[in-house]
This record gives structure tokens, C-alpha cells and sequence, in this order.
């Protein structure tokens, strides 16, 4: 009880259920399906059936501090797919891959920039803005390409989506140092305490010093870059560039944050609970596909899985208040 206590005490405890239920999960995968369920929780299987997941993860860090801070993001899909019709564009035109590759990161800090602009000069919603932007860069991007994909990357970018330690892709390890820079900024630093404030209350924030406009041009150019690398890395990975490589992606992606215990509501949340979210959400979805392989039966328990976590989060936060 007292162990509880603290683990509460420490705002832990939000973790902890997910880390549970992320283990019961895989317990119950083993235990029930004694042929097909312990392949599936064997290291082979996990580490192939995360190769699809790392771009949705990358966009979960920089989403989850955009949430803590009192905004939102919804075009990082969007400016995924810009930024690989850039890189397709661009090679398409004679372009060496590693120029692409820079000017595919410009397109999306250049996106990322914009929304930042509309946000902290304009005064416009994050949510109108980034609606709007996610209509408009994803109509540019398919305007720009058509329904023809780019694909024969040369050999040496491709093997940028091989897997380099303990079975990860360089798509993983650099999710793994995203998320603990990200961690590192929210838990020790001043700037960290800067965001939270942000999102407690940006009013108060402004007049105790910190720098508001400053700090939320910086997330959402952040996120803009993030996402560009994202598209990178799926390029690799498919060896294809297209209009709909992001198409989905972000309402994924602010699933799992959400689900790791960060308020939509801005102030409160922590990167770790962002990773366990992302791992329950793609456990959970690549269980239901092994094993049945129906997509309406994921999108089902998905909502489920949220509407569930919001539910306990605003319950026992009620209760320790």
C-alpha cells in the first residue's frame, strides 16, 4: 500500500498500469495461442513486425511536447507526405540522394515554421491552423506527384532501413535518443518547467518571464523537421515516395501519446509514458493482425483502449485531488 502511495506521490502510476497491461498482453498472446502466439512474442517476430512502427513513434515525441505545452499538431502526416514527395521530386529531377535527403528536411522545417507562425504571430487556434495546413500540404503534395510513385532509390540509402543493434533499425535507435533527449528536457531542465507552465496556464506563463512565442515557434518547427526525417526513413524502407505516406499517421500518433497519460488539455505528461503508449498501441495492433487479421476489430479496440485511459486518468486524477 505504501509502495502505491509513492508510486502515485511520484505520478508514476499512469506508467505503471500501461506496463502491466503491456505485459499481459504478451503473457496472454503466449499463453493462448501456444503455437502461433509464442512465435509471436518471440524477439524475431517483434522485431519484424515493428518495422512499420518507427515513423508513427517519431512523430509521438515532438507531438507529445506540442500536447504538454497546450497545443496540437495535426499535419505532421501531412508534411510527412510533403516532405517525401520533396525527396521522390527531387531524385526524380537527377538529384544526387544525400542533396534530396537535405532539401526533403528543409521542406519539412519549412512547414513546421509556417505552422509556428500561424500560431504565435497570427494568434489562430493550433487546431485551426494545423487542420488547415494538413489540408493544404497534403493537396500540395498530391498536386506535385499525382498518383505516380518514385521508387529505385540507389542500394545505399535503402540499407538505411537494415537493422544495426539488437534488431532495431537506425529508425528505432534514433526514436530510443529522441525519446530520452526528450525526457532529459522535461524532467531536468528549466526548459522543461517552461513547457509545463505553457500549458498550465500560458497567460501566467508570459508574465513570470518565460518566452512563449519563442518556445512554441521552436515545437512546432520541431515537429515540422521530425516529420521529414520520418519520411526519410519510410523512403528507405519502402524504397517508395508517394502523396499518402503519412496519410493517418498523426491520429495514430496523438493516440498513443494521449494514451500515455499526457492531458489534451496541456501541463501534464511525461515521454515515458508516450513510449509505452506507442508499444501497447502497436502490440494491440499487430496481435489483432496476427491472429485475425480484421482491421474494423483494431480500430475497435483502439477507441476502446482510450476512451479507457481517458476515463481512469480523469478518475484517479479526481481522487488524489
Amino acid at each position: 500500500m505504501n509502495m502505491w502511495r509513492r508510486i502515485r506521490a511520484m505520478g508514476l502510476w499512469h506508467e505503471l498500469v500501461l506496463a502491466g497491461l503491456l505485459a499481459g498482453l504478451l503473457a496472454g498472446a503466449w499463453y493462448f495461442e501456444q503455437t502461433r502466439g509464442a512465435e509471436f512474442v518471440s524477439w524475431e517476430t517483434q522485431t519484424a513486425l515493428s518495422s512499420h512502427m518507427w515513423e508513427m513513434a517519431l512523430l509521438s515525441v515532438p507531438l507529445t511536447l506540442i500536447i504538454i505545452s497546450g497545443g496540437i499538431d495535426l499535419s505532421v502526416g501531412a508534411i510527412m507526405s510533403l516532405s517525401a514527395v520533396t525527396m521522390g521530386l527531387a531524385w526524380q529531377a537527377g538529384m544526387g540522394v544525400w542533396p534530396a535527403v537535405g532539401l526533403t528536411l528543409a521542406a519539412g522545417l519549412t512547414a513546421g515554421a509556417m505552422n509556428g507562425t500561424f500560431v504565435v504571430f497570427l494568434g489562430v487556434h493550433p487546431l485551426i491552423v494545423t487542420l488547415g495546413t494538413m489540408s493544404a500540404y497534403r493537396g500540395i503534395a498530391e498536386g506535385l506527384i499525382g498518383a505516380e510513385p518514385v521508387s529505385q532509390f540507389p542500394a545505399g540509402f535503402l540499407a538505411m532501413s537494415e537493422p544495426l543493434v539488437a534488431g532495431l533499425p537506425p529508425a528505432g535507435i534514433l526514436f530510443v535518443v529522441l525519446a530520452i533527449a526528450a525526457g532529459v528536457l522535461l524532467g531536468r531542465t528549466a526548459a522543461g518547467r517552461e513547457l509545463r507552465a505553457i500549458g498550465y496556464n500560458e497567460t501566467t506563463a508570459r508574465f513570470s518571464g518565460v518566452a512563449v512565442a519563442r518556445t512554441k515557434l521552436l515545437l512546432y518547427t520541431a515537429s515540422g523537421l521530425v516529420s521529414a526525417v520520418a519520411a526519410v526513413l519510410f523512403v528507405a524502407r519502402r524504397d517508395t515516395a508517394k502523396a499518402d505516406v503519412g496519410a493517418g499517421l498523426e491520429l495514430t500518433a496523438i493516440t498513443a501519446v494521449v494514451l500515455g497519460g499526457t492531458s489534451i488539455f496541456g501541463g501534464r505528461g511525461r515521454i515515458g509514458g508516450t513510449v509505452l503508449g506507442v508499444l501497447l498501441l502497436h502490440e494491440v495492433r499487430s496481435l489483432v493482425a496476427w491472429r485475425w487479421n480484421r482491421d474494423e476489430l483494431t480500430f475497435i479496440i483502439v477507441g476502446a483502449m482510450l476512451i479507457l485511459s481517458v476515463l481512469v486518468h480523469s478518475v484517479l486524477t479526481r481522487r488524489k485531488s
